[in-house]
């Protein structure tokens, strides 16, 4: 399969014969091996690992994948896309700082990388500031659940409805 463009896979027609690939994922081995029909085999990547966990989750709920190889280096078009923004933000985040950025000529390049990073970064700040108002909640006698309990309702809620 030559993944040089965008590529949308949808679901097999029974979901269900992912399960046991699905189970297999998560069992917990770490180790992991792809084996051919002469028995020889290679070892399974982590990263590897991961996105097949989530590619088959999400073709076991009936979910398409894209599949979108990426350049090292974005345009601002790619990387307001990727986060899901738009470019007019993105320039924001990026003259002000936030998510640092190239200029080789004209236009501007951002890296893969920087790109990953702040997004992580967003989500690591938009969790500790859920924890913080789940607490004080329950500090106030307002919210009687653990920040635990109600992330992993909102976790089990995404699952369910992504």
């Amino acid at each position: 399969m030559d993944i040089t463009q965008e590529q949308t896979v949808p679901p097999p027609e029974n979901v269900e014969a992912l399960a046991g690939v699905e189970k297999l994922l998560r069992s917990g081995n770490s180790i992991l091996k792809l084996m051919d029909q002469n028995g020889e085999s290679v070892e399974l990547p982590e990263v590897l690992h991961n996105i097949l966990d989530k590619v088959v989750s999400a073709m076991r709920r009936g979910k398409a994948i894209t599949l979108a190889p990426h350049a090292m280096r974005l345009t601002t078009q790619e990387a307001a896309d990727l986060l899901g923004i738009s470019r007019p933000t993105l320039i924001k985040l990026l003259e002000n700082g936030k998510i640092p950025y190239e200029t080789p000529n004209r236009h501007r390049r951002i890296r893969l990388l920087d790109l990953l990073n702040y997004q992580g970064l967003r989500h690591t700040e938009r969790q500790e500031v859920l924890r913080k108002l789940a607490n004080d909640a329950q500090e106030d006698e307002t919210f009687d659940e653990s920040f635990e309990k109600y992330e992993s309702a909102l976790i089990e809620a995404r699952q369910k409805f992504s």
